[in-house]
């Protein structure tokens, strides 16, 4: 992937595409398509064949999906399974079409077995039945998979599937009823000072990856992997339902009671991906050594001034009873001082807002 192709990011506006495209303007790629909805239908055939005609993409990264959290996904079974249907096989089908010299589709480690053993290896997949909750998301995901996997060993295309685990960062879902965990929690805490009342036990686990090191993973992949088999792209660190309530708590300083509506689902008990085949297959381990949303003690090749990821946490919550704000790039919005000693600088609507130390 040269620096002159021409590189389409589908969903670009979105909390994943917009982080890919930032992390391929930092690695110096100028040359790339976007379009917004109003501008280009996904679900819409001829809108995509015309578009990929026009244009002639080199790369095509497929960020581009209907997603939510468990409530939206079981209240919408049809728009989840239908509208991501169109979308990834539109683009996928266009970019054989098109002669499309690589592409990467985003799925989910949603395709996972509900009963999937623990680390969740990519051969699992298709192994037992699938959590109900969001059967229609995972099914849709699935044929994604299957459809790359079908023109590579049809017509010999260059198409990689990559599995993320539960994202997190700018551009999230900041909605308690269409939300994933973290948006959904964000907004509840930062909405009321009483009490706030999370869906099921809290004890289920799932494993995080913040956005921009999903996108570090997405580029790497696209130079670097180009294996029919799918891979997982996690941070290899789980947490509760709980433990995650409480740091999001600690983080926003909320007061008030923590309850569960144990007649609400859980989801799947655990889901916590193995990502040794990236890791030591691929060779990619630099990106996932920050482990999900732990403030840890970031490696020592990373360049001073890293982000450590509850102060990113931190800094898309309400500040001065401000609402929450969409974060546009990663410099604009805080700054990290001193070492450990971990200073978080919110600059929101002109002012800058001290919100929290973290040691």
């Amino acid at each position: 992937m040269h620096m002159s192709d021409k590189i389409y990011v589908a969903g670009h506006t979105g909390m994943v595409g917009s982080a890919i495209v930032r992390r391929l303007g930092e690695l110096g790629y100028r040359n790339l398509v976007l379009k917004t909805r109003k501008e280009l239908d996904l679900s819409d055939y001829d809108q995509v064949s015309t578009f990929f005609k026009l244009e002639r993409p080199d790369y095509v990264l497929l960020a581009a999906a209907k997603c939510g959290g468990i409530g939206d996904n079981a209240a919408h079974p049809v728009d989840f399974l239908l509208d991501n249907l169109s979308i990834q096989s539109n683009i996928i089908k266009c970019s054989h079409k098109y002669k499309v010299k690589k592409l990467l589709f985003l799925g989910s480690s949603c395709i996972y077995p509900k009963e999937c053993p623990q680390p969740m290896r990519e051969e699992y997949l298709l192994s037992g039945h699938l959590e109900p909750t969001n059967e229609a998301y995972s099914i849709a995901k699935i044929a994604g998979i299957k459809l790359c996997q079908a023109y590579r060993k049809q017509y010999n295309c260059n198409f990689i599937t990559a599995q993320p685990c539960n994202v997190y960062g700018p551009k999230d879902k900041f909605n308690s009823s269409t939300g994933h965990v973290i948006g959904s929690l964000i907004s509840k805490f930062s909405t009321t000072d009483d009490s706030v009342t999370c869906w099921g036990t809290g004890v289920a686990r799932r494993e995080f990856i913040y956005v921009e090191d999903l996108a570090d993973a997405c580029v790497f992949l696209m130079l670097n992997y180009n294996d029919g088999d799918i891979i997982n792209v996690g941070s290899g660190v789980d947490y509760s339902i709980k433990e995650l309530a409480d740091i999001i708590k600690d983080v926003v300083e909320f007061k008030g009671e923590i309850k569960w509506d144990t007649d609400k689902p859980d989801g799947m008990m655990k889901k916590l991906l193995d990502v040794s085949k990236l890791e030591i297959d691929v060779g990619m381990v630099h990106s996932l050594r920050r482990n999900g949303i732990e403030t840890d003690t970031l490696p020592n090749h990373k360049p001073p001034g890293w982000r450590c990821h509850l102060s990113r946490l931190d800094n898309i919550m309400t500040v001065d009873n401000l609402p929450p704000i969409e974060i546009r790039a990663k410099h604009d919005y805080f700054e990290i001082f001193n070492g450990r000693h971990r200073t978080v600088k919110a600059i929101i609507q002109g002012q800058t807002h001290i919100k929290a130390k973290l040691v």
